[in-house]
């Protein structure tokens, strides 16, 4: 037989921990969770907003760049045509070796609400060799430059403009940053 005390005190610290959870998992503020959630190129678990912004490489040479991204109206980059709408970037390595140890942070703010969530991820398996450039999607599909997003960020979840800050760094280059933006209405359309 269970004690009655021990019972409910299991109870409520079971009920405790899952409403941490759902509020870290289902919040829409910057600041809603403390350490980032790092991921794979799997495209498989979980992104959840972080408090701020972890990358912290203070290289100078100029080998990074971005010279796409995209929110909505995508285009795949090999085949020119229209693609779901998502995050995508492409990449281009200007200097002499492979660039490795990427990590992207990007800060989602609704136009009218102002509220901002931030997410942070590791690129696991990604290297862009000299002089070439590598196209990269956050839309939980699987496969090399496929990386997971959150689907209820503010991008997927807002009917507003959402604008969006997108810093990526790989070890040795300096920080490349870009900006995106989603008009009024929801994300992911078939264009």
């Amino acid at each position: 037989m269970k004690h009655p005390k021990f019972a409910t005190a299991a109870t409520t610290a079971v009920l405790a921990t899952l409403a941490l959870t759902g509020c870290a998992s289902g919040s829409s503020t910057a600041g809603a969770t403390g350490a980032p959630n790092i991921q794979s190129a799997s495209g498989s678990g979980q992104v959840l907003p972080v408090s701020k912004n972890p990358i912290t490489n203070a290289a100078t040479a100029p080998t990074l760049a971005i010279t796409y991204t995209a929110l909505e109206d995508n285009v795949d980059p090999a085949t020119k045509k229209a693609i779901t709408d998502r995050l995508e970037l492409t990449l281009k390595n200007t200097g002499p070796a492979a660039l490795t140890g990427f990590e992207i942070y990007y800060q989602m703010t609704d136009k009218t609400t102002h509220k901002s969530e931030g997410y942070y991820q590791k690129l696991d398996g990604l290297s862009v060799a000299p002089g070439t450039e590598s196209t990269i999607y956050f839309d939980n599909e699987s496969g090399p430059g496929h990386y997971p997003e959150n689907t209820f960020s503010l991008y997927r979840s807002s009917a507003n403009e959402v604008n969006t800050t997108i810093d990526v760094s790989a070890t040795g280059a300096k920080v490349a940053s870009s900006t995106a933006k989603k008009s009024s209405a929801t994300g992911e359309k078939a264009d």
